[in-house]
Parts: structure tokens; C-alpha cells; sequence
């Protein structure tokens, strides 16, 4: 698929972050690309929140860093993985861009992933659940920021088996993040002493209609419906699951990953009790509300960001320190150079506080299990979450010996 120069910049949302003539005078520059899903199944979740977080990171960068030029633009991949790579091409080989970010669909991260460390340029994934982006799939190009499916599958699935939820079926979204969510999910009910009775892969991003999977999986005995997907699917096997009386008796839902903004949508008379992980929350502490009051005005229709969207703030923020201090000029000329020093500095930020990047890429930030809130428990608007649990950083994510990256054994 060609996407030509005046489509790709037409779909793309374009932010200056300097004034013109401060920006022809600050050289060299970094031009950064989100990303992302724009119009599709995850649009609420990544799009322009995740946009909105990039360039607030760059906004606060250039206000400490005066005489540094970044500019932010966007695009829509689709959720294909040939249109995202091609416009990941186009930007690294007609438009200057030196670093993406987000991306979210695992099946896109991936082929990005392949372009970015081809042509030696940056990818800041916060998006995209895989964790064979610093495993099988690593690179010295790639780092992989605020989640993964190892980790919600660890957080969420490992804590309803606790609660007695000891036979599981999969209604699972029919592509990487989808399988990868089931897999790692899989792994600790088993380790719970838990099984798995069956599974139903559904056509993504095709499916709206999963009344036939909630079905067979209440018919299948198991008391947790595990949902491995994200976004509007989720949002539409919740809803339909409260319409076909799926959660009732001992049956109930696991929603594998779901964000504020699901919740939102959903509301709280339909989300109630439903548990969840995230590395982000506007409400956890003074400073994830710092960061959240800096950003709130600027998200589209005033929601929250997610941990995704956070995460392209932070990630977007330790790329610029990290380029600031080995010099635009060398890390504009070197992708896994400005990685590798990504990863020798320490990151403190106010949406994770500090944390650090191991030597695959994965950053390490803790897993923290919410309950949603009932709507007589919930305070002011966006008070949602409630924290049952926190798993440490260096438990959240795939164990070094498990990686199958290269890097790892370096």
C-alpha cells in the first residue's frame, strides 16, 4: 500500500512546539511521530490522548531545554500492519522523523519494530502489549514502557484465581496481542492451580457482535470469562454480557486490560467490581495528579489518561534527556545509541516516579490491581479505582532468563 505525502500529512495531526523563528535557530532538531489508532477499536485509548501526552512531554522539555527544536506529528496506522509500516518508511525516509512513539496493536508494534531498527532510528512503544518486543523480537532500537500482556496476565488473572476463580475461558481477539494476552494469562492460572476449559478466537477488528462467545463460554462451566482484548471489544462483551445475563451465578468477567476511559464509557453501573491493572492512575498519588492537572486541559473531551497515554509522556520525556545529554546531533544520527543511553539514566518522572530500563528495553514499572468503584463508592468524577493490590516493578515483568532476547545474554 502507497500512502502519498499529501494523505499521510492530511491524517496526521501536526504540532509545532517552538515559535518559527526559535525553531529555525535551534539545531539540530528531533522530530518525534506518534503513532497510532485513530478512528478504530483502541482510538480512545491511545489517538490523540496519546498525542496530547507526547507533545506536553516535549512542551516541558523545550521550557527547561531552551534552544532545543522538537516537533511532534501523528498518523493514523489503521491497525494494519502494512500501513503502519509503510508510513514508519515514509517518515524515517522522506519526512526527517528520528523516533515513534505509542503504536498501539501488537501486529503493527512488531512490523514497526522491524522498520525502525533497519533503518537505526528510536521506537518508544507504550502501547502495543507483546512482550516479544524485548523478547524474541528485541532490538537495540526499541524500548517497551508501560505495560505488557506478561504483566497484566501476572496482576489481573493471578488475582481472580486467589479469589476462587479456578476455570477459565478465553474470548480472545484473533491477532498477537490477543493470543500473547491468553498465553501469559494462561501461564498463572495453571500456576494457581487453576484450568483453562476452552477458547474462542474472534475476527479482529471485525467482531462487534460477541453474544455467540459469551455464550459458549457460560455454557463451558468456567466461573471467569477471561476477556483478551482492549478498547470498544471490551466495552462490547461487557455490555453484552450484563444483556445476556452471561454474569450471573458463579460466573464472572476478567477484563485482561481495560482503562479509565473504558470505564468511563461503560459507567460505573456496569463496570462495578470488575478488577484491572494498570501502571497508571490520575488518582494514585500527588504526583500522578500533578502530572494529570498539567495535561487534563488539553485531552480530548476532558478524560484522563491511561497508563498507555501517561507512558508516552514519560517515555517521550527520558528520549529528550537522554538526547540532550549525548547531543541532538549524535542521537539523531544513531538510534541505538540514544537507546543505550536511555537506558544508563535513571528515570523519575510524575507518572512513574522512579524506575529504570533493563538491558532488553523493558522499563520496569509496578503493576497496580484496581477494583472498579460501585457508584455510592465513587466521590467526584473520575474517581473510579480503588487499589486492591500492587505488584513491585521487577515482578511485573517477563523474568530475564525467560526473555529469549539477545540482549539479555550480551
Amino acid at each position: 500500500m502507497v500512502i502519498s505525502r499529501r494523505s499521510l500529512i492530511g491524517s496526521a495531526a501536526v504540532a509545532a512546539t517552538l515559535p518559527r523563528a526559535a525553531a529555525r535557530a535551534a539545531t539540530p532538531g528531533i522530530k518525534l511521530g506518534v503513532l497510532t489508532d485513530m478512528s478504530g477499536t483502541y482510538s480512545t485509548d491511545t489517538g490523540k490522548g496519546s498525542v496530547v501526552c507526547t507533545q506536553q512531554a516535549v512542551s516541558e522539555f523545550m521550557a527547561a531545554h531552551p534552544g532545543f527544536a522538537v516537533e511532534v506529528i501523528s498518523a493514523d496506522h489503521q491497525n494494519k500492519p502494512d500501513v503502519g509500516a509503510t508510513i514508519a518508511r515514509q517518515w524515517f525516509d522522506r519526512d526527517g522523523v528520528d523516533a515513534i512513539v505509542d503504536v498501539p496493536t501488537s501486529s503493527v508494534a512488531l512490523a514497526v519494530n522491524t522498520v525502525v531498527k533497519e533503518k537505526n532510528k528510536v521506537f518508544l512503544n507504550s502501547a502495543a502489549g507483546t512482550p516479544d518486543l524485548t523478547g524474541k523480537q528485541c532490538t537495540p532500537n526499541t524500548v517497551h514502557w508501560a505495560y505488557d500482556t506478561y504483566m497484566l496476565g501476572r496482576s489481573t488473572g493471578q488475582a481472580l484465581v486467589k479469589a476462587g476463580g479456578d476455570t477459565w475461558y478465553f474470548i480472545t481477539a484473533d491477532y498477537v496481542f490477543g493470543h500473547d494476552l491468553q498465553d501469559s494469562t494462561t501461564i498463572f492460572v495453571k500456576r494457581g492451580g487453576g484450568k483453562v476449559l476452552g477458547a474462542s478466537a474472534y475476527p479482529f477488528p471485525a467482531t462487534t457482535d460477541f453474544s455467540s462467545y459469551l455464550v459458549r463460554a457460560k455454557a463451558s462451566g468456567a466461573k471467569v470469562i477471561g476477556l483478551a482484548n482492549a478498547g470498544t471489544d471490551t466495552q462490547n462483551c461487557v455490555k453484552q454480557a450484563h444483556e445476556f445475563d452471561i454474569v450471573s451465578g458463579q460466573t464472572r468477567l476478567a477484563a485482561l486490560l481495560m482503562l479509565i476511559a473504558d470505564v468511563h464509557a461503560l459507567t460505573l453501573e456496569t463496570a462495578q467490581g470488575l478488577v484491572l491493572t494498570e501502571s497508571f492512575y490520575w488518582d494514585l498519588n500527588d504526583r500522578s495528579r500533578a502530572f494529570t492537572k498539567r495535561v487534563l486541559p488539553k485531552m480530548p473531551n476532558a478524560i484522563r489518561p491511561n497508563m498507555i497515554q501517561a507512558g508516552c509522556y514519560s517515555v517521550t520525556m527520558h528520549y529528550l534527556k537522554a538526547a540532550a545529554a549525548m547531543g541532538m546531533a549524535a542521537a539523531k544520527a544513531n538510534g541505538a545509541a540514544a537507546i543505550a543511553q536511555m537506558k544508563k539514566m535513571p528515570v523519575d518522572d510524575d507518572v512513574f516516579g522512579a524506575t529504570t530500563i533493563r538491558e532488553d528495553g523493558r522499563h520496569l514499572v509496578s503493576a497496580h490491581l484496581f477494583q472498579v468503584k460501585t457508584p455510592a463508592e465513587s466521590k467526584e468524577p473520575w474517581d473510579y479505582y480503588k487499589l486492591i493490590a500492587t505488584t513491585p516493578a521487577e515482578e511485573a515483568a517477563v523474568p530475564v532468563a525467560d526473555t529469549g532476547c539477545y540482549l539479555d545474554k550480551a
